[in-house]
């Protein structure tokens, strides 16, 4: 792992490989070492990066307030490491959030885009859990949104399996800065991307685990059909995060469309 200073803020990032430049963006309730199991794979033929959002892992904490604005930070990372504007972004949960409005905002500074479970916006019943997370995580800290967040992320079934997954993904989440933690939350209810998703003009593939109730496959579909030209493909016995339930097939699908 490597640090760089962008605006002032340590941003913590790991790359390797060489190649066709892809960027991983993480979720909510992970940090970069989720990609873990797909790195040797992607990395045939490519040069990866991955980064930290604010807050997670060894990035500092910094203050946005909205969904673009971390898209923006992420625009200005990739400026830092002098990433070239053909670079590939993929996106998981809150990272496909991320990406999406990279691609709205920051279009011209990416090639392909990938997301994976994701939507357009969530109906209001889905953002009460987000707000109520944030209030939460604001008066106990971590601690007291952990059982319910890695609930939100995996099927019962493979928690079950893998006791060993989920205690080091409550580990890695119980160290997440809760600020930060507790504003990317709130941006998340209030996201809307219905008028804008329309505008993206990457090219663009989207994800959804077939058994993902955080960002179900409806809703995945459904911002699909908004970005021109959109191709979307769901990942089979899969809930919200495909990298450690589905990393083959994950992978399969993404370098398909990458062209590898």
């Amino acid at each position: 792992m490597a640090l760089i200073t962008v605006g002032g803020a340590k941003v913590e990032y790991d790359q390797r490989g060489a190649g066709a430049d892809l960027l991983l963006i993480h979720s909510l309730l992970t940090e970069l070492t989720v990609f873990d199991p797909v790195l040797p794979a992607l990395a045939a033929g490519r040069r990866l990066t991955r980064i930290n959002l604010p807050g997670f892992g060894a990035s500092a904490p910094v203050a946005l307030g909205s969904v673009a604005e971390h898209a923006a930070h992420v625009a200005r990372v990739m400026d830092a490491l002098r990433l070239p504007a053909s670079t590939a972004v993929f996106g998981n949960g809150f990272g496909a959030f991320v990406a999406l409005e990279l691609a709205v905002g920051h279009g011209e500074r990416l090639g392909k885009l990938i997301v994976a479970d994701t939507l357009a916006a969530f109906p209001e019943p889905a953002r009460a859990p987000f707000r109520n997370m944030a209030s939460k995580v604001t008066t106990e800290g971590m601690k007291g949104v952990l059982d319910t967040a890695i609930g939100r992320m995996f099927p019962p079934a493979f928690a079950e399996r893998h006791p060993d997954i989920i205690a080091a993904r409550k580990r890695a989440l119980g160290a997440v800065d809760a600020q930060c933690f507790a504003r990317a939350c709130l941006a998340l209810a209030a996201l809307d991307l219905t008028g804008a998703a329309p505008r993206i003009r990457n090219q663009t593939l989207v994800l959804c685990g077939a058994l993902d109730q955080t960002t179900p496959p409806a809703g995945a579909r459904a911002l699909a059909e908004l970005i021109p030209g959109a191709r979307y493909e769901e990942i089979a016995d899969t809930g919200h995060c495909p990298m450690l339930e589905q990393p083959a097939a994950l992978v399969e699908k993404m370098q398909r469309f990458l062209g590898q």
